[in-house]
């Protein structure tokens, strides 16, 4: 679980890395819903974690500030959509 977990949550950034060196509009935004993909399963594992009695808990600011990362995801999708 904890490899799942880190594998999702670095995905996050390296796609958003990669969406700044995209190749055209259409990559762009490509490269920007793999990461609110990936931000949704990091979402997954941190709620499997929090509802698990054998696992730590994470801290609820991981919550909030993934929370607030998929806003910011969301919107750059939906503004690179209406260029």
């Amino acid at each position: 679980m904890a490899s799942q977990l880190f594998k999702s949550g670095t995905s996050i950034g390296a796609n958003v890395r990669e969406a700044q060196n995209s190749e055209s509009s259409a990559d762009f935004i490509h490269k920007f819903k793999i990461a609110a993909k990936e931000a949704d399963k990091t979402q997954y594992w941190l709620e499997l974690c929090e509802k698990s009695r054998f696992l730590p808990q994470p801290n609820p600011q991981l919550f909030i500030d993934l929370n607030i990362i998929m806003k910011i995801i969301s919107k750059i999708i939906s503004s690179a959509k209406k260029r």
